[in-house]
């Protein structure tokens, strides 16, 4: 049948489109570029296979990694053939994996009625198996448990198949992991990485139900191909087999997901398990300018194991990618959001992309300063954090005794072995009373009114608080909030989330002490320093971000990015150590880390602005940082470089001093010499951040700060 029979199938598509929609029945692997077009692409193939007679609907199955993707596939080839494509199977891998666990729940050795633990079940049900284990939780971390037995079965591994040796730790966990598949099976439960394992051993053990399902999808799909994991991989190749015809349509530069099983490995693979595999490259792009496209491949063609490919643009040259160089976070926020207030058209064009969640807390600060509306996409604001809202409340109850939000919040984080029943008590004491519930404690325990166990461990939390009121009443107030998060037990308490969790939280609480230097001289009107953090804290708290549908600049790490485009993208924090960040060097995944920058870069449409600082506070002291080696990687002809830019940084008014910009030198009569790292309001209550060279860090007020330029 000739092409010139589907004129408004194929004239939407560009060349090397029309080529991997119309290519012979062979596997097919279409390496799709940013802002190429996948998505049409894998719509007009199955829309073609349809419409030249090769199959029909009932023989085509697609697997996506969302239900909104598959639900868009189904409605665009809806649209394209002009009726609904009935008898399509289109879903994410789970989707289908427990749809075929339905249909053949005997086969798969399960009860016709069974159900699917979510995460939160399937962890009570780890902590069920290690209670009757009689194991210790505080060795044997239920979370930590979770992750082992997720990942092993995305790897295709059952318990008997764990090879422990002389690891005394791996035998144990495969001993859990054992009795956590039995009491599963026994209850007719499944979690969610069991459904694809589940699916996979069904169809490898019944070679006519594998055969049926061979034959009747005859015509294998797949989106996102990359981000695949081991078992859907196996999945995949048993079901295909050698005759069926895959069509998988990804990009390894754009692998970004290893920490959740995603194996790069599947896509380089894919042409020596398939050897017939034709590859084709879609390279031209529709999304970003020619200048941005430039940066991208300039940094991309770094990294070594790929498969290639070059992404160009018909359209504009654009503007010049501009670096900016800050002297701090401050200056690098008072930058960006000063940009943003220049911008004429819709927030929700622009995007702040970060490599960790830690870094939206100075850019949330600077854009409620200025009246900007924001959204933190796919997650919550900083001040809402649990482990943010958890240091907090200990925070607050050095400083108020009578504080019962915070007291609820931490008596038992971490866990303590106070119970509900306790807690009980305590508030009907308080309300009997009229007592707070500190006070509703001390006397419970004066009176004896509980069990020696509750007792005992009541006294022991309320000497743990003041001990740490007493341990840090002379600290400097980052020195407080240090010393709190060091020994309330929460980074205990944290580190026992699985791994990339856990990192997250660390490094919020460790942001928490960054906030908390800007309140070390003084407090406003009158408060002392704590006071007016957690005043400060709780305000920013209760300023709501925008609603998902409102005109509002968005604000996510690069992770959450992928598969968005804005017309400006400002990626921040381009520092070693940070991004790329410390673990991934460590542990071999700098390329990875190189794919991520590239896929924030790519989500930019016209305007591409990178930034990086001289320092940043880390770990409870300010720190030197070095121009990330991506930015080295980039030819200095494709940037426009920047760093003190009058236009872009606030000018003040002061008593002493005619103008102020970061990076000033200045003197002061007590503190000597040093230089200003950020500046905070405006006017004469304008709060300014200078690095003395001889007496550290300081905060001043505009008005009393006695400063004078040197020049």
């Amino acid at each position: 049948m000739h092409t010139d029979d589907f004129t408004e199938l194929l004239n939407p598509l560009n060349a090397a489109q029309r080529e991997a929609v119309t290519a012979p029945l062979i596997p097919l692997l279409i390496l799709a570029g940013a802002g190429t077009g996948k998505t049409r692409v894998l719509v007009h193939r199955m829309a073609w296979l349809i419409q030249s007679g090769q199959t029909r609907p009932h023989n085509l199955l697609a697997l996506t990694f969302t239900n909104k993707a598959a639900t868009e596939l189904q409605n665009r080839i809806g649209r394209l053939l002009n009726n609904p494509a009935s008898g399509l199977w289109a879903g994410t891998f789970h989707g289908i994996a427990h749809r075929l666990l339905r249909i053949h729940w005997a086969d798969a050795n399960l009860p016709q009625s069974f159900q699917i633990l979510d995460s939160d079940d399937q962890l009570r049900t780890i902590k069920r198996v290690v209670r009757a284990l009689q194991l210790n939780e505080k060795t044997w971390i239920p979370k930590q448990i979770q992750s082992f037995i997720n990942k092993q079965k995305e790897q295709g591994l059952r318990a008997n198949h764990v090879v422990a040796g002389d690891n005394t730790w791996l035998r144990q966990i495969s001993i859990i992991y054992a009795a956590y598949e039995e009491i599963c099976q026994k209850s007719g439960l499944v979690d969610f990485s069991e459904l694809l394992l589940r699916t996979y051993e069904m169809l490898r053990d019944n070679p006519e139900i594998l055969n049926h399902y061979r034959y009747r999808f005859q015509h294998i799909l797949v989106d996102e191909f990359q981000d695949t994991n081991t078992i859907q991989y196996l999945f995949l190749r048993l079901l295909a087999g050698q005759h069926n015809h895959l069509f998988v349509v990804g990009d390894d530069d754009q692998s970004i997901y290893s920490w959740r099983g995603a194996n790069i490995a599947n896509i380089q693979q894919f042409p020596q398990d398939f050897p017939k595999t034709r590859l084709i490259r879609l390279e031209q792009n529709y999304r970003s300018t020619q200048t941005i496209l430039a940066v991208s491949n300039a940094l991309i063609r770094k990294n070594k194991e790929r498969l290639g490919k070059e992404l160009w643009s018909e359209g504009d040259k654009g503007v010049p990618v501009t670096l900016y160089r800050a002297f701090s976070e401050t200056d690098e926020a008072s930058f960006i959001v000063h940009r943003i207030q220049q911008w004429k058209g819709q927030y929700s064009d622009i995007a702040i992309l970060y490599r960790t969640s830690a870094q939206s807390r100075v850019f949330e600060e600077q854009l409620l300063v200025k009246g900007i509306p924001y959204r933190i996409y796919g997650g919550m604001r900083f001040y809402e954090r649990a482990e943010i809202k958890d240091a907090l409340a200990y925070l607050r109850l050095i400083k108020l005794r009578n504080d019962d939000v915070a007291f609820e919040r931490v008596i038992n984080t971490p866990k303590r072995g106070i119970g509900e029943k306790t807690l009980e008590q305590i508030r009907s004491q308080a309300r009997r009373h009229g007592y707070s519930l500190w006070q509703a404690t001390l006397s419970l325990i004066n009176e004896q009114g509980l069990n020696t166990r509750s007792i005992n461990l009541l006294q022991a939390f309320l000497s743990h608080i003041e001990q740490l009121t007493e341990q840090t009443q002379s600290l400097s107030l980052a020195r407080q909030v240090k010393y709190i998060i060091d020994y309330s037990g929460l980074i205990e308490h944290y580190q026992k989330e699985p791994k990339e969790e856990a990192q997250r939280r660390l490094e919020n609480l460790d942001e928490l002490i960054t906030a908390a230097h800007q309140f070390t001289d003084s407090g406003k009107d009158g408060l002392d320093p704590l006071t007016d953090f957690l005043a400060h804290a709780a305000l920013e708290s209760g300023e709501g971000q925008a609603n998902k549908f409102d005109d509002c600049v968005q604000l996510m790490t690069l992770h959450l990015s992928k598969g968005l485009e804005f017309d400006t993208v400002f990626l921040c924090g381009l520092e070693e150590d940070l991004f790329p960040h410390q673990n991934s060097i460590k542990e071999g995944n700098l390329e990875e880390e190189r794919r991520l920058c590239y896929v924030g870069m790519t989500r930019a449409r016209h305007h591409l602005i990178l930034s990086y600082t001289e320092s940043r506070y880390q770990y409870g002291s300010r720190i030197s940082c070095r121009a990330s080696r991506f930015l080295n990687e980039i030819p200095r002809e494709l940037l426009e470089e920047t760093r003190l830019c009058t236009p872009t940084t606030p000018v003040y008014e002061f008593l002493t001093s005619p103008t102020l910009i970061a990076g000033q030198r200045v003197k002061h009569e007590k503190y000597g010499e040093g230089i200003v790292l950020g500046l905070e309001g405006e006017g004469n209550l304008t709060r300014i951040q200078i690095q003395f060279l001889k007496t550290g860090l300081k905060w001043l007020v505009a008005a009393y700060a006695r400063i004078e330029l040197i020049d």
